[in-house]
C-alpha cells in the first residue's frame, strides 16, 4: 500500500495546558481523495485543518505531508493551497493579480504566470473577469477567485475551511457541484471542513465525523448514513428518531427493546447487548411506513396517533405519539400520507428491525 499523502500520528492540541481540543488524532489521507472533516462547533475539525496548514502548532504528535515531517514548518514552506470562508482576497488587486499572487512570490516568469492565470480563471469560469476588483464580484465569484488562487501553483493538497458558509442556499449547492467537478477533473487531494452534514454527504469520498476532539467515525457517506457506529454519529448525520429503552432479550444481532409505555420493538444490535442494558435506538423517519392492514411482512408495528403534520412538498413529516411512550417522527411520501391521515387520527407505524440500530448507553443513576 502506498504512503498516504497526509498522516497525523498521535496529534493533540491544547490551548490552556489542561483540556484537549484535539486528542490523540491518527488520520491518513489518501492522495486524490476528497475528505471532509464534519462536526459541531468546538469539535476539533477546524483546529485539525489549521494544524495541517501550519497556522496552529500541535501540542504533541507528528504531521507528515508526502512522507516528510511538516509539524514545525511555517505555512509558506508547506506548499499547501488554502481557501478560507471569508475569501481573503486583496481588495486593491484585480482578479488576475489576486490569482497570480502565489506565482509572483515564487518568482515565476511573467509569461508563464499569465498563461497559468488564464488557465485557472477558465477552470473556475471567470475568464472574462480578470480585470475586475473583488468588490465588483458576487460572493460566489469571489469564492471562485479564491479557489483559482489556491490551485494556480499546483499544490498536492488543497484545504478548504467552510468556504461556502457565507453563500445563500442555491449558490452554495451550485458551488458544491462545481468544487466536486474541479476535484474530479484535477485529481488534487482536498480536505474540506464543514458543520453542514448535507454538504459533507454530497461532496465527499470519505467523511471524518468529529466530536470532543476525536474522530467518532471515518467512512464513506453511505456508511455514515446507513451504518452509524454510535449514538452521536446517528444523531449528527441525517435526521433520526432517538428512542430510549431497555434490552429485554437478544438473539444473534437482533435485540428486543422495551420503550416507554411498554412498547417493544426489534432492532439491529450494533453493540454487544444483554438483557437489562440501557439502549438507545436510532430510526430514520424515512424508513418508517404507514401500515394499512395489507398483510405486508414487517418486523415492527407500533400503534399511535398523529399529533402534527408538516408538509414538505414531496413528503409529509408525521409526529406520532405512542400511548405512554415516545413521539416518533415518520417521513412519508405524500401519496401515502394522503391515505386518510389527519391530526388526532390513529395510525400504525411499520419498520424493519434492520433499520432500527440499537446502541448500549450509560444512563445517569
Amino acid at each position: 500500500m502506498s504512503e498516504p499523502i497526509v498522516r497525523f500520528q498521535e496529534v493533540s492540541k491544547s490551548y490552556d495546558g489542561r483540556s484537549l481540543v484535539v486528542a490523540g488524532l491518527d488520520l491518513d489521507v489518501v492522495a486524490g481523495e476528497f475528505l471532509t472533516l464534519l462536526g459541531p462547533s468546538g469539535s476539533g475539525k477546524t483546529t485539525t485543518l489549521m494544524m495541517l496548514a501550519g497556522f496552529e502548532l500541535p501540542t504533541s504528535g507528528t504531521i507528515r505531508l508526502d512522507g516528510r515531517d511538516i509539524t514545525a514548518l511555517p505555512p509558506h514552506r508547506r506548499g499547501i493551497g488554502v481557501v478560507f470562508q471569508n475569501y481573503a482576497l486583496f481588495p486593491h488587486m484585480t482578479v488576475a493579480e489576486n490569482v497570480a499572487y502565489p506565482l509572483r512570490v515564487r518568482n515565476v516568469p511573467a509569461a508563464e504566470t499569465a498563461a497559468r492565470v488564464a488557465k485557472a480563471l477558465g477552470l473556475v469560469r471567470l475568464a472574462a473577469f480578470g480585470d475586475r476588483r473583488p468588490a465588483q464580484l458576487s460572493g460566489g465569484q469571489q469564492q471562485r477567485v479564491a479557489l483559482a488562487r489556491a490551485l494556480i501553483f499546483e499544490p498536492p493538497l488543497i484545504l478548504l475551511d467552510e468556504p461556502l458558509g457565507a453563500l445563500d442556499k442555491q449558490l452554495r449547492e451550485d458551488m458544491q457541484m462545481e468544487l466536486k467537478q474541479i476535484h474530479e477533473a484535477l485529481g488534487v487531494t482536498m480536505i474540506y471542513v464543514t458543520h453542514d452534514q448535507s454538504e459533507a454527504l454530497t461532496m465527499s469520498d470519505r467523511v471524518a465525523v468529529f466530536n470532543d476532539g476525536r474522530i467518532q467515525q471515518l467512512a464513506s457517506a453511505y456508511e455514515l448514513y446507513e451504518r452509524p457506529v454510535n449514538p452521536f454519529v446517528a444523531r449528527f448525520v441525517g435526521e433520526n428518531n432517538q428512542l430510549a429503552g431497555e434490552v429485554v432479550a437478544c438473539e444473534g444481532d437482533t435485540a428486543r427493546i422495551r420503550l416507554g409505555g411498554g412498547v417493544t420493538i426489534l432492532a439491529n444490535a450494533v453493540d454487544r447487548l444483554s438483557p437489562g442494558d440501557a439502549a438507545d435506538v436510532s430510526l430514520r423517519p424515512e424508513r418508517i411506513r404507514l401500515a394499512h392492514g395489507d398483510g405486508e411482512a414487517r418486523d415492527n408495528l407500533v400503534a399511535g396517533a398523529v399529533d402534527k403534520l408538516v408538509y414538505l412538498g414531496e413528503s409529509t413529516r408525521l409526529f406520532v405519539s405512542t400511548p405512554g411512550g415516545p413521539t416518533i417522527v415518520a417521513k412519508v411520501q405524500n401519496e401515502e400520507a394522503a391515505l386518510d391521515v389527519a391530526r388526532g387520527r390513529p395510525v400504525q407505524l411499520a419498520f424493519r428491525a434492520a433499520d432500527a440500530r440499537a446502541f448500549r448507553v450509560e444512563r445517569p443513576a
